[in-house]
Parts: C-alpha cells; sequence; structure tokens
C-alpha cells in the first residue's frame, strides 16, 4: 500500500484534484479532493510533521491512530493541529477524502483558531458521521474547492467563512469515543510521538524561537495521557525518565547555541525555555560542571 505525503507533489497525482495549488496565496490555505480505490489508496504517513493545521473528510472505514488511541469510522470529519502527531490508515477498499490545510496565518487577525475545541489538546478530534452529515460537509468542502479557483478578490475571507462553517457545524456534533492502544507497542507509539514533539522545537535558528513545550506535564497535555503514563512509558522504552530525556536535548541545544552563535547567554536561556538566567546558569552547571560563559569560551579555544 502506497503512503502519500499530502503535501509533497500531489499536483503530479491523477488522484488528486487540488485546485488552489498554483496560487500565489496558497502558502497559508488549500483544499484537495482524493479518490481512490482498492489497488491505488494511500495512508498518512505516521505522524505527521507539518505545520499546518487540517480537515479532513473522511469516506471509507478509516482507523485513526491517536497518542496511545486508536478510533475507527466509516464516515468521519477529522481535525488535526500541528501539536498533535497523529496517522490515517484506510482500511476498507472504495474510498473518498476531502482535506482542508491551513496556516496559524490564514486567520491573522480574523479569529484565534486554538481557541476553538476542535484545536485545544485533550479533546478527542474525529467525528462519526451518518451519511446525511457527510452530505452537509461534503457541500462545505465542494464549495471551497469551487470558490478556490475564482478570480474573486476576496476569495479567501469567504473560503475562511467556509472553514469556519466546517467547525461550528462539527461543535454540534458528539465526538467519536476511542478506545485505549493497547497492544505491546503502546509504549513504544507513545516514546515515538514524544520525541517528535520534542524534537520538531529544534534547532533554535533565531533569538525569537522559544520552546512551546518544556515540561512533561506539558507533553502528557498534548497527548491527552496522564503525566505517569507518560512518564512509565519513557522510562519503559528508553530507561530514562521524562524530565531527563527534557533536560539532556535542552542541554544539547544549549551546547550547539553556545558554541555557534554570539547571541548573548540571556538570550540563549530565553529561548530554550528558562524565564530567569540565573536558573540556566544553574541547570546548564549541574550537567556540564562549568558556567555556559566558561563553557563558550573553552570551547572557542
Amino acid at each position: 500500500m502506497k503512503e502519500i505525503d499530502l503535501h509533497k507533489d500531489l499536483k503530479n497525482d491523477s488522484r488528486v484534484f487540488m485546485p488552489g495549488l498554483f496560487d500565489k496565496d496558497i502558502k497559508n490555505f488549500n483544499v484537495l479532493y482524493i479518490k481512490h480505490n482498492r489497488e491505488d489508496k494511500f495512508n498518512c504517513k505516521p505522524f505527521n510533521r507539518k505545520s499546518l493545521y487540517k480537515i479532513s473528510l473522511l469516506k471509507g472505514k478509516t482507523r485513526l491512530y491517536y497518542a496511545d488511541k486508536t478510533m475507527e469510522s466509516d464516515c468521519a470529519l477529522l481535525f488535526t493541529n500541528p501539536n498533535i502527531p497523529y496517522s490515517w490508515e484506510h482500511i476498507d477498499s472504495e474510498q473518498t477524502s476531502y482535506f482542508c490545510i491551513f496556516t496559524d496565518d490564514f486567520f491573522e487577525q480574523f479569529v484565534n483558531i486554538k481557541d476553538y475545541p476542535v484545536y485545544k489538546p485533550g479533546n478527542v478530534p474525529l467525528f462519526h458521521l451518518n451519511e446525511e452529515q457527510y452530505v452537509q460537509f461534503e457541500n462545505i468542502f465542494r464549495q471551497m474547492l469551487n470558490e478556490i479557483t475564482l478570480e474573486f478578490s476576496y476569495k479567501y475571507d469567504s473560503l475562511r467563512a467556509m472553514l469556519l462553517q466546517l467547525i461550528l457545524t462539527a461543535l454540534k456534533l458528539e465526538p467519536a469515543a476511542y478506545q485505549r492502544y493497547n497492544d505491546s507497542n503502546g509504549s513504544q507509539r507513545i516514546s515515538s510521538i514524544f520525541i517528535e514533539l520534542l524534537e520538531r522545537q529544534f534547532p533554535i535558528e533565531s533569538h525569537m524561537q522559544r520552546m512551546e513545550l518544556r515540561y512533561p506535564t506539558e507533553f502528557a497535555h498534548q497527548l491527552s495521557i496522564h503525566v505517569n503514563h507518560l512518564n512509565h512509558a519513557l522510562k519503559q522504552v528508553t530507561g530514562k525518565t521524562t524530565t531527563q530525556l527534557i533536560a539532556e536535548r535542552i542541554m544539547q541545544e544549549a551546547r550547539s547555541l553556545l558554541q555557534h552563535t554570539d547571541w548573548n547567554i540571556s538570550e540563549i536561556a530565553w529561548c530554550l525555555g528558562f524565564d530567569d538566567l540565573p536558573h540556566f546558569i544553574n541547570f546548564f552547571k549541574r550537567s556540564q560542571q562549568l558556567t555556559p560563559k566558561i563553557y563558550r569560551r573553552e570551547s572557542n579555544i
């Protein structure tokens, strides 16, 4: 079964209708339609990393993997965001899929998309649909597919309104129930997703960039699991606690920034999530037995 990255070379895929692909404003928004069958279907790559929000309308039996949970549906609406890795696979023959993808900037000065429950950590992002509900959402997607092709000065305002209509209509529905993913790979899956959430914050490439996830409870919240559950899974797979893994990765980045940038130490501390400089200095010294200032001087000798 072929796996496809939804955001790579879709313009060359005969199964895909993506009218906004050649629009100069496509960097912030697009909508696409995919029809596939038993011989020619694709699955979403595991734990998609792209920094995009997505709304997916999926018809045909689909299985969603989300942290340590799994959900199945014959007809569903799925909301995903850049902070919660996931994957899904089609397990039926004939499938039809609509996707709307957009960035944070698409709603700049319009609404804060993160305020809506479908994009808040801890909420189930999948909604089961009956045939009538599916047609209702399909009509909105079809309107977007048409709208994005128009030569209309305000078409992206119109598309924002349609996208919000998708979200608000979904909020009137009951989210799908989920089951714990309880096979022998459950801890491995949690560990893999944790590492991805941690790693996607690096490298720090600007002194204006700051770690968003800094503490075990924040990672657990993103994964919709208890922090003890996260810690148990990581300990089982890596032999280290959540705190140890976070600290090791922060130290790795701290050493790199001290060696390869001319940023002052206060800037580096802020980028790595420390609210005050003494805290960072003590953290660094406990690991390296040197202050950041001395480490930088000795590394550049």
